[in-house]
């Protein structure tokens, strides 16, 4: 068996896409006779600031021939990478051996990868140490001189510190793409349907009512294929590009079923690709006091100021250890300082309705937050209700005639002037609360490829989905 990882091809204002030179690579795989058993789309941490869209790379699982497979996808990636895009800068790996049997270190690579930064150095390193050929191409489209091994000399760290010419940074995730089917256990699916290659750049020509009517047929085998509250076809993209839409759920059957009952321009040519999209592989467990920028986390702690909607409809609040806790600047999170006991987080307004959950919280809810670090502040992409907090101190009533008592004086509690029953102070009121105990999340139309939706299940509380 072979396994060629590939990365880096496309452009975030050209268009093109990984994901398409990877099928065509398959394509001609298969045409000079071999067999492509599987496609693996995998995406990477988000956070990094040097990828192209999506940070995605791709894994071809196949049984042709290492150089030859090599040598196919070097061809159609001088034909068709973004060239002329200075952050473009493609890589292929190629792995003489099965998915299963990589190296430890190569999926212990493919898992950082997904969660921290990594440098082009150590990845070309690692790949050499492993006996991995690899091809490494700069904005020019021309290969670079260590194609048959690196030097391990780069500037590059994978999160945007490197210079812009840097040869074939596209290795570092096509060396995880290589690794990644024995980092993770978690896989979903996603049928991509391409556009004929002339019409990229312009309007997609798609019928709105069949991908509602397909997705609600489909769902929840098939998830985020719509949003219906705001009226969006998710699936289908906005950026210039190949891709006409991809349709992604738990079972490649339905998927299918979904491409199928759509309706609109041609379509060129499908794929159906093995991903680690929707699955959450990006979150670890952290505390306050632990939190470096780019990393996403899984928390538990309570809600310590109010939330607070600020210009740009973005909603704000802040979260705290729990058990309380002398409160420290929430920018010290790269683990550094003293041990932080609250953080700032945030429903940005891409995230509709969520911010109208975010609103709901008040002070002392006890919550699990799920996000990335970023500036600071966690970006919300779903919590889960704990416990609520289900009174509010109130001035008391009067046993007798039903009236607010007023204030006796200071520290004198409360008394009704007219029945002369009196209270020592605030009592507790009950609270009507919008929400309830278990999760919540971003909708379709804000969630992020790698995020798991509520529908797909495995979450430790009730779940409130949203579709």
């Amino acid at each position: 068996m072979t396994v060629l990882g590939i990365d880096d091809t496309d452009s975030r204002t050209a268009g093109m896409c990984s994901t398409y030179l990877a099928a065509l690579v398959a394509e001609a795989i298969e045409d000079a006779g071999a067999t492509v058993h599987r496609r693996l789309l995998v995406r990477l941490n988000p956070a990094v600031e040097h990828k192209t869209r999506g940070n995605a790379a791709l894994a071809l699982h196949t049984d042709a021939d290492p150089a030859e497979a090599l040598a196919i996808s070097s061809d159609l990636i001088a034909e068709y990478a973004v060239a002329d895009d200075p952050r473009t800068s493609p890589g292929v790996v190629v792995a003489d051996r099965d998915p299963e049997a990589v190296p430890d270190a190569v999926a212990d690579f493919a898992r950082d990868a997904v969660r921290e930064f990594h440098d082009l150095g150590d990845a070309l390193a690692l790949a050499d140490e492993v006996g991995f050929d690899h091809r490494g191409w700069g904005s020019d489209g021309e290969p670079s001189a260590d194609t048959a091994g690196g030097d391990g000399d780069s500037d590059d760290n994978g999160d945007g510190a490197g210079e812009d010419a840097v040869v074939g940074r596209g290795r570092i995730g096509a060396l995880a793409a290589v690794g990644a089917w024995r980092a993770f256990d978690d896989w979903t699916y996603e049928h991509i349907s391409y556009r004929e290659f002339e019409r990229c750049g312009t309007p997609r020509e798609v019928d709105e009512a069949s991908v509602f009517a397909a997705a609600e047929e489909a769902y929840p085998l098939a998830w985020d294929t719509v949003d219906r509250d705001e009226g969006e076809a998710v699936c289908v993209p906005n950026a210039p590009g190949p891709i006409l839409y991809g349709i992604r759920g738990d079972d490649p059957e339905a998927v299918r079923r979904v491409a199928d009952g759509i309706d609109g321009e041609p379509v060129e040519r499908s794929a159906l690709f093995v991903t680690n999209q929707g699955t959450d592989a990006h979150l670890r467990k952290g505390t306050l006091g632990d939190l470096r920028e780019g990393g996403a986390y899984r928390l538990e702690c309570e809600v310590s100021a109010a939330p607070e909607t600020r210009r740009g409809g973005h909603v704000f609040f802040e979260a705290a250890a729990l058990g309380g806790g002398d409160a420290v600047a929430t920018d010290d999170v790269d683990g550094d300082g003293p041990e932080a006991a609250a953080i700032d987080c945030v429903a940005f307004e891409p995230t509709k309705r969520f911010r109208d959950r975010v609103r709901d919280l008040r002070v002392g809810d006890r919550l699990t937050l799920c996000g990335e670090v970023a500036d600071g502040t966690l970006k919300l992409e779903k919590f889960a209700v704990r416990d609520l907090v289900e009174t509010v101190p109130a001035v008391p009533e009067c046993p007798d005639c039903g009236r607010s008592m007023n204030s006796a004086g200071a520290n004198q509690g409360y008394r009704c002037r007219d029945c002369g029953t009196s209270e020592a102070g605030k009592v507790e009121a009950p609270l009507e609360r919008d929400l309830e105990p278990g999760w919540y999340e971003v909708p379709p139309c804000a969630r992020r490829h790698i995020s798991k939706p509520l529908v797909r299940g495995g979450f430790d509380a009730p779940t409130h989905p949203e579709r």
